[in-house]
């Protein structure tokens, strides 16, 4: 009975140690053109967030992406890198405010600058559309992915403005902007399924033992454990309501 009250308690304990606080931000976001998701990550740099669903039936992977500019005219962007985890070669989308307009645009990025950029995607896209809403911008985008695709190479960015051409200037080179890349996996790795060992049975005698009678001492030991036990429940429990 006390190894099973302590173990209660420690279970309890652990609900407490993993709190809301730790839950992720973007769980909580949700869009006013009332689009939804089936995956959604809190990126690591640049307060940015992104939100997504793959069908691997037809391997296309629809995306909302979420990050502040780096200035209030400034702009967002998040590309996938076919052959890299950098920027050089990223097919990037990339939206920003131009002339007081929302604008989305695809570049093939093939350096810090630019105008040496091409506009066409190694991949297809579709359904582009941006929104500029308490500060942060959002990019929607759906992505046509190579057949039997796991994961891709992610790129995000955040930089300060455009020129009056409307080209985007370029970033800051803070660790937050050099470090902003990873792996986005798109289908979870399953490995081999591992049972439990089985403890081993005790060896049957020829007569079975009668099971021994509690004696007095024993009975007030449980008591106290139980006591116990349940201060360890109260302090908890005010722990997690507190």
């Amino acid at each position: 009975m006390a190894r099973l009250c302590f173990t209660f308690v420690i279970i309890l304990a652990l609900t407490l140690m993993v709190s809301p606080t730790e839950s992720q931000t973007c769980t909580s976001q949700s869009f006013t053109n009332g689009k939804v998701f089936t995956n959604c990550t809190d990126l690591p740099y640049l307060n940015a967030y992104l939100h997504w669903t793959y069908n691997a039936t037809n391997s296309s992977l629809s995306i909302a992406y979420i990050a502040p500019p780096a200035m209030p005219d400034g702009w967002v962007a998040w590309a996938i890198n076919p052959n890299s985890t950098g920027m050089i070669g990223a097919q990037a989308l990339l939206a920003f405010k131009f002339n007081g307009v929302m604008t989305i645009k695809t570049y093939n990025i093939v350096s810090y600058n630019f105008t040496t950029s091409g506009f066409n995607l190694s991949y297809d896209v579709w359904d582009l559309s941006t929104e500029n809403s308490n500060g942060t911008i959002t990019i929607f985008a759906q992505w046509k992915l190579k057949e039997n695709t796991e994961k891709v190479n992610q790129v995000w960015q955040v930089g300060p403005g455009v020129t009056p051409q409307g080209w985007p200037m370029k970033h800051n080179f803070n660790p937050e902007n050099l470090n902003s890349y990873g792996t986005l996996q798109l289908v979870k790795a399953e490995g081999p399924v591992i049972s439990p060992a089985h403890a081993p049975q005790p060896v049957a005698s020829g007569h079975d033992a009668p099971a021994p009678t509690p004696s007095g001492s024993s009975r007030i030991k449980e008591r106290v454990n139980v006591g116990v036990c349940l201060n360890f429940f109260v302090i908890l429990a005010s722990l997690i309501a507190f």
